[in-house]
C-alpha cells in the first residue's frame, strides 16, 4: 500500500512508464489515483474500464493524455 491520505487505503500498482510511477483505483468511489514522478493526483468519476485500459496500454503516458487528462475532474494530493 502506498497512499498519502491516511483515511483512504488504496493499492498502488507500479507501472513501466517514463511519466507515471504507479496507479491505483477505488472501484466503489470511481476514483483513479496516479502517482507521477512529480506528484500524485486523484481523478474523479473514472469508469473501471478506463483504469483497466490504462493498465493494458503499451504507452501509459499516451493513454493518460488521450483518455484521462482532460476528461475528468482532478486534484493534486502530493
Amino acid at each position: 500500500m502506498d497512499w498519502t491520505n491516511p483515511k483512504r487505503k488504496m493499492e498502488m500498482i507500479r507501472v513501466k512508464s517514463s511519466d507515471l510511477d504507479s496507479v491505483g483505483y477505488d472501484e466503489k468511489n470511481k476514483m483513479l489515483a496516479i502517482k507521477f514522478h512529480n506528484g500524485t493526483y486523484e481523478y474523479f468519476g473514472v469508469p473501471k474500464e478506463v483504469f483497466l485500459g490504462l493498465l493494458d496500454a503499451s504507452s501509459k503516458g499516451k493513454y493518460f493524455q488521450e483518455f484521462i487528462k482532460y476528461a475528468y475532474r482532478y486534484k493534486k494530493i502530493g
